[in-house]
């Protein structure tokens, strides 16, 4: 891994020249919050991130201080020059491009360049270093079209009506259980969502987001409703009546809804797929990449295509061409 004075990685990364760690899991002074997913944020002492962050933070961990980052407004930080760019994952989710000493360095956290319906566009700007995700840095998770998982995925749903079984899709709190209602909505179906989900939609209705027609789960579900839950809800609901749904990008394993603990998986991410990745790579040009959250096999992917690229949180041995 090359020398470099503008970042550090030691169980989290750290802004040199400011002192600002950047999605950290653990308590910190200063950080910058890439989204409120639970595996990016703690109760540091002072954050930095967008607004509508801001508001899911305060539902997860309680009142914050916060400096709200506006999506393309930059901020002088101590010298730093700092702007925020949507990153298309979840509500508030964003991208931060930092620049200092005439470095550009564009940190994604957690992205996906297809559109959504409740979220943003992404906006990867070009950059010299490259931090980014790369959750699906392998070839078998190239996901199908969205528009193709979904109608099969309705399809599916309207013959478990005809069945007598009730739906039950299992889908993070935040993100994706949005995007889904929505889009179940616009296709004519009726949601109910457990009280967890409910609350992170409200949210989104509050910034004045569509996230569809639905009523808040009661303990009872009609026979023509999709009950939507997060992972690891339980349930009382004539067990031998329901038809659990995971939508998720693992669901491209064979092995997926075994381990999941469902029926069926659907092949549906907020995160970019493996050509997504590569085609943010096009987009921002680096000069060096750093690949966080995902398989060493990426970054070797990477070299064999001509970039210079690391993991991020451990050392990676170059391939010999």
């Amino acid at each position: 891994m090359p020398k470099q004075s503008l970042f550090y990685y030691d169980r989290a990364l750290k802004l040199l020249p400011v002192d600002l760690a950047i999605d950290a899991q653990f308590r910190q002074a200063r950080a910058f919050v890439s989204h409120a997913h639970a595996d990016h944020i703690a109760r540091h002492e002072y954050v930095l991130c967008t607004e509508e962050t801001a508001a899911l933070l305060n539902h997860r961990l309680g009142p914050r201080v916060v400096r709200a980052l506006r999506y393309g407004e930059a901020v002088d930080w101590a010298g730093v020059r700092l702007t925020v760019y949507p990153a298309g994952h979840c509500l508030g989710s964003a991208m931060l491009l930092v620049e200092y000493a005439g470095e550009r360095l564009l940190y994604t956290g957690d992205f996906k360049l297809r559109p959504s319906l409740t979220v943003p566009p992404a906006q990867p700007v070009a950059a010299d270093i490259l931090i980014m995700e790369c959750t699906y840095g392998h070839p078998l998770y190239r996901f199908p079209p969205e528009e193709v998982v979904f109608r099969d995925l309705v399809n599916t749903i309207t013959r478990l009506f005809e069945q007598g079984v009730i739906p039950v899709i299992v889908a993070y709190a935040l993100g994706k259980s949005q995007e889904i209602s929505r889009r179940l909505s616009d296709a004519g179906l009726d949601l109910v969502l457990h009280r967890h989900v409910a609350e992170i939609s409200r949210i989104y209705e509050s910034f004045g987001v569509n996230v569809g027609r639905y009523r808040v789960f009661d303990g009872t579900v009609r026979s023509d409703e999709v009950l939507v839950v997060a992972p690891g809800t339980k349930l009382n609901l004539f067990n031998d009546r329901i038809y659990r749904i995971a939508v998720t990008g693992w669901a491209m394993e064979p092995s997926a809804r075994f381990r999941l603990g469902v029926d069926v998986a659907f092949p549906f991410s907020d995160h970019a797929d493996y050509d997504g990745l590569l085609e943010l790579i096009e987009l921002v040009r680096p000069r060096v990449i750093y690949a966080t959250h995902g398989p060493e096999c990426f970054v070797r992917d990477l070299q064999v295509r001509g970039w210079e690229a690391y993991l991020l949180d451990r050392p990676t041995q170059k391939t010999l061409l």
